[in-house]
Formats: C-alpha cells, sequence, structure tokens
C-alpha cells in the first residue's frame, strides 16, 4: 500500500510541476516584455493581444478534453474555417443567430468524428485528418473560395470588435464562461473523472462500466463546438468569413494542451494550464513582433507556422522523456 500511495503522490507531484511550469514561464516572459518595450503593457496591446488570441484559447479548450481522452483533433482549424463562413452567411440576422450557428456547425463535424471513430472504429488520426479535409473543402465550396462579407448593419461585429462594458473585449468574455465550465466539468463531475480514467486505460474503463462511448462522443462534440466559437469570434473580428484561414491551428491548440501539462497519452491533464500554455505561445509571438518592430530581427508572419512547428517539436520531446520516465516506475 505504501509503494502505490507514493507512485500516486509522485505522478501527482510532477503533474502539478508541469502545470507550474508554464504559469512561472508566462509571468517570466511577461516581466521580459514589460521590461524591454515601452508599449507591451499598453492597453491596445493588451487588448488587441487577448482578442487575436481568444480563438486559438478556446479551441485548446476543446483539444485538451479530446487529449485527455488520449484521442486527437486535427479538424479543428478547419471547421473554424468553414464556421466563420457559415457566420458570416448568417451576420444578417445579428450575433443571436450568427453565434449559435457556428457552434451548431462546429458540433455537428464534431458529432461525425465521434461516429467514425466510435462506431466505424477508425483511429482518431485518420478521422480527424478526414473531416479535415472535408471542412476545408466544405468551406471553400460554400464561400465559392472567397471571403464573405459580413452584414456590419448587424450587431454581429460587436462581439469581436467591442468590449463589454467598454473594458474587456466579449471574445474574452466569452472564452472565460467557457473556461470556467470546462474547469467545472473537468474537476467537479463524473463526467471529468470519466474523461480521465479513458485516457488512463480505455479497456479498464469499459470494464468499471463507465460511459467510455458517451464520452468520447462528448469530447469531440466539445471540441467542434469550440472550434465553432473560434469561427465565429473569427468572422466578427475580421468582418469576413475566411475559408481560408485555420492552417496550423491544430498544432497551436496541441502545443497549448502539451504544454500546459496534459499527456499526448492521456490520463492527466488541466484547463487552467491549458489556457497558460495557449497565452504563453500568444505571448511567443507577440514578443517576436515588438522585436521586428525595433529592428532587431526581421522575420514575415510566415515564420509563426515555422515557430509552433518547432515549439511542439521540443514539447513532445520533453513529454516523451516524462511518458519514459513513468514507464521506468512502473516496471
Amino acid at each position: 500500500m505504501g509503494d502505490a500511495t507514493t507512485f500516486d503522490l509522485r505522478r501527482y507531484v510532477r503533474g502539478q510541476a508541469q502545470s507550474n511550469a508554464v504559469w512561472l514561464a508566462l509571468m517570466a516572459l511577461i516581466a521580459f516584455g514589460l521590461l524591454r518595450y515601452d508599449n507591451f503593457g499598453g492597453a491596445y496591446n493588451i487588448v488587441s493581444f487577448l482578442n487575436y488570441n481568444s480563438m486559438f484559447i478556446v479551441i485548446s479548450i476543446g483539444m485538451c478534453f479530446v487529449i485527455m481522452t488520449g484521442g486527437i483533433d486535427l479538424s479543428v482549424g478547419s471547421v473554424a474555417a468553414f464556421t466563420s463562413v457559415v457566420a458570416a452567411y448568417l451576420s444578417p440576422w445579428g450575433i443571436e443567430v450568427a453565434l449559435p450557428g457556428g457552434i451548431l456547425a462546429g458540433i455537428a463535424f464534431g458529432a461525425v468524428n465521434a461516429f467514425v471513430i466510435i462506431l466505424m472504429r477508425v483511429p482518431p488520426f485518420i478521422a480527424t485528418l478526414a473531416t479535415m479535409l472535408a471542412a476545408k473543402g466544405g468551406a471553400l465550396v460554400l464561400s465559392g473560395a472567397q471571403t464573405i462579407s459580413v452584414d456590419w448593419g448587424s450587431n454581429f461585429t460587436k462581439l469581436g470588435m467591442e468590449k463589454a462594458f467598454g473594458v474587456v473585449p466579449w471574445t474574452i468574455v466569452l472564452v472565460a464562461i467557457v473556461a470556467l465550465a470546462a474547469w467545472f466539468v473537468l474537476e467537479r463531475t463524473s463526467l471529468g473523472r470519466t474523461v480521465l480514467a479513458i485516457g488512463g486505460g480505455e479497456d479498464a474503463s469499459v470494464l468499471m462500466g463507465l460511459e467510455v462511448d458517451r464520452t468520447k462522443a462528448f469530447v469531440y462534440m466539445l471540441s467542434g463546438a469550440c472550434a465553432g466559437i473560434a469561427g465565429v469570434f473569427l468572422a466578427s473580428g475580421f468582418g469576413a468569413g475566411q475559408p481560408l484561414e485555420g492552417v496550423g491551428w491544430e498544432l497551436s491548440a496541441i502545443a497549448s494542451v502539451v504544454v500546459g501539462g496534459t499527456l499526448l497519452t492521456g490520463g492527466l491533464g488541466s484547463v487552467p494550464a491549458t489556457v497558460a500554455g495557449a497565452l504563453l505561445l500568444g505571448l511567443v509571438f507577440n514578443i517576436l513582433n515588438f522585436e521586428n518592430g525595433r529592428g532587431t530581427i526581421s522575420l514575415s508572419a510566415y515564420w509563426q507556422l515555422v515557430v509552433r512547428g518547432g515549439f511542439l517539436f521540443i514539447v513532445i520531446l520533453l513529454q516523451n522523456r516524462v511518458s519514459s520516465a513513468r514507464a521506468a516506475e512502473d516496471r
């Protein structure tokens, strides 16, 4: 009993250390930016940073739940592009119609992923890769391969361009609501415990009588819903549905989740740490933009994909070391 208790405590401490590390890194990067750049802490930079990164934060939250079950969702970027087009078409009826319409479109793609993965037994990587291609093609067909301008006469653009009570962007308010709801589900409900149990061992979860298939369906539809929200943010914030957007967003989401301490093999994760991971990754690009402005370096926007890929590669290597250490402890 003592050995098992010690092992569980060691796993908990290590998981907490990974989650705490991302907060320390985030605070260190903020301190660096405040000391180095004059306008880094200005209202304009803060609001712009939060508004833009709200899309990546909300997608990362949905991805966190998928990865905690041991799955993956490569379709989120393309689904966000598709839902941005749907939201743009629905924008004449205002945010009251466009927001739920975009979310429902995202949930539909999540349901397709769940059906193919659960009932047809297709591996998540292959299933969501196919959905990614379908969503990208659907966005191009639906839009005629053109950006779709939103209706500026409705209240749709207020979501992405205005602040709640003149202080915080509406996008961040909605992201905070999603994050709090996701945290509550994960930490305070049996559904959250089932998510972690599936990631820890799906076969064992089935033998324990847990609702494995329903829970997996939930996480993929949640991921689709979060991608739908991001697509609505994209259309509202930029004034158009953009079928060519979303490239590499799945990498950003996966990197944010993994940086936050969630294991790619599942069974361990944290919503707050995932949010911190998304903010950390966004802050890296924000600082690179400031360095561009100072003339220290000269990197085009295309370098962001290179940085994302390199960042993800490093994090996966670190995750592999953690997994190897845990396997050694099991033996």
